[in-house]
């Protein structure tokens, strides 16, 4: 089953026992910037420097990706282009979820609904088929931990994890400062067009800019 770079970290992301989201605020971002590659890689928007271009707005085909086009083409309000993390910050709260709805409908996960204390409603969504998430997972150890040539779907699923520091989640029980190094090399490699990687590497600052801005208002304001 093909599913889109967003789920596959979506997936990464999951406990498989509670099915909830670890680390929710940088999958956020992750799962946006994904959203966004995509939407690179499908001619649909160009990335330039701190900025975006909705080239494009027919359908791809792909319902997460095409609700996207619809949600960027209101947020232009006719504009040419606008900055990269405003898109990622206006869509990192709510791309989780869409991601979500994707898995679900593809039945990849199954939603399962209860009450914290009986009171609070409480969502979470185990795995119904772990062969998905599993062969997500093995092109990412092929790549990252047996040195082989990923394709440039691989390399940028790397190149978002890496952007949002979700080396754990992706590469659970692995030491952390070799899997940083080799996830550094290929989102600098050379797997894709300068257009495609100028793209990924203007969407990591703009989420490493965003991290420490969120985290200097969280300590000022604490």
């Amino acid at each position: 089953m093909t599913i889109t770079l967003a789920e596959e970290i979506t997936l990464l992301s999951l406990d498989d026992e509670s099915g909830s989201v670890k680390q929710r605020q940088s999958v956020g971002w992750a799962v946006a910037g994904a959203i966004l590659l995509e939407l690179v890689l499908a001619e649909r928007v160009l990335v330039s420097g701190k900025y975006l271009e909705l080239v494009d707005t027919s359908p791809t085909g792909e319902a997460l990706l095409d609700g996207r086009i619809g949600l960027m083409e209101t947020w232009m309000r006719g504009r040419s282009k606008r900055r990269v993390t405003d898109w990622l910050t206006k869509d990192q709260a709510r791309a989780i979820g869409a991601a979500v709805e994707r898995l679900t409908v593809r039945g990849v996960v199954v939603e399962e609904r209860r009450k914290a204390l009986g009171v609070f409603p409480v969502r979470r969504y185990p795995e119904a088929d772990g062969s998905v998430e599993r062969a997500v997972r093995e092109r990412l150890v092929s790549a990252v931990l047996k040195g082989a040539e990923p394709d440039g779907r691989t390399a940028g699923l790397i190149a978002v994890i890496h952007a949002a520091a979700l080396h754990g989640p992706a590469f659970p029980g692995h030491p952390r400062k070799e899997i940083v190094a080799r996830t550094a090399e290929i989102a600098d490699g050379q797997w894709a067009a300068e257009s495609i990687r100028g793209a990924i590497r203007d969407m990591r600052l703009a989420m490493a800019a965003i991290t420490v801005a969120t985290a200097a208002g969280a300590a000022a304001s604490g």
